[in-house]
């Protein structure tokens, strides 16, 4: 009897055995399934990230901060352009401070494909201005030129503010045009560029009209800062094509004394 047991024996161990084997192979699936399903979620993921990060650099109409300045989102603003028809882009206002004193607020048109057609800057600086810096290269890097391309002088305009330098990229009669003002007392930089209109007088025109419209909307603790401003506004003349050809200067390189 001893035999027959024993061969009875083993099938039932052999089939233990596969149903073991065939479980080891179950788990075995299940968890290499469900490692490729996590990798897909964890790819999906990371691609999903990325696309984010690349938003702000595809629909973002804000200049990335100057190193040294941060956004201030709690501070007001301080300028505006009143009754500005020239200019029928959608603007924004951002405002920039640095750690030493200095403010920037910076205002942006853009058009239907979100790309930049012209900026304005007003700058106050703190203790963080270098007067050896060259302000011609800081507005080339602005207008997208790089810091190292050189702008020419492309005449004056006869501002409510003073005379104001227009400046272009070297050898290049129909661009974009560049602008610098200096301000000793109150302290103050108001520069940007245009590339409204068509022409060379289509730039100059929107240019003047930016300076002729900006006005201040709050001085802070800066008395000197009211007081340039409501001087200015005695010297404002009319906005726009019809009023503007008479106080464009005709010169397209006009001489200059000094540098910026």
């Amino acid at each position: 009897m001893q035999p027959y047991q024993a061969e009875t024996a083993a099938p039932t161990g052999t089939g233990i055995h596969l149903a073991l084997l065939s479980l080891v192979d179950e788990t075995v699936g299940t968890l290499a399934r469900l490692l490729v399903y996590v990798g897909a979620l964890a790819l999906l993921a990371i691609l999903g990230l990325y696309g984010l990060g690349q938003l702000p650099s595809l629909h973002d109409e804000k200049p990335a901060p100057k190193p040294g300045w941060s956004e201030a989102t709690r501070s007001h603003p301080a300028f505006a352009l009143g009754g500005i028809d020239f200019i029928d882009k959608s603007a924004s206002y951002t405002i920039l401070r640095h750690p030493e004193g200095g403010r920037i607020d910076l205002i942006r048109w853009t058009g239907d494909d979100v790309r930049p057609v012209a900026e304005l800057e007003i700058y106050r600086p703190g203790g963080e201005f270098d007067p050896s810096a060259s302000l011609r290269a800081d507005l080339a890097g602005r207008m997208g030129l790089g810091a190292n391309s050189a702008l020419e002088e492309a005449g004056l305009i006869d501002s409510k503010f003073g005379p104001v330098v227009l400046l272009r990229p070297a050898g290049e009669a129909k661009s974009c045009l560049g602008y610098l003002m200096r301000v000793e007392e109150p302290a103050l930089l108001i520069s940007g560029w245009s590339c409204q209109g068509d022409t060379l007088s289509a730039h100059r025109a929107a240019v003047g009209c930016t300076l002729n419209r900006l006005t201040l909307l709050a001085s802070g603790n800066e008395p000197k800062l009211a007081e340039l401003f409501a001087h200015a506004e005695l010297k404002r003349r009319s906005c726009g094509p019809a009023g503007g050809a008479d106080w464009l200067t005709r010169a397209d390189n006009a001489e200059l004394r000094g540098a910026l």
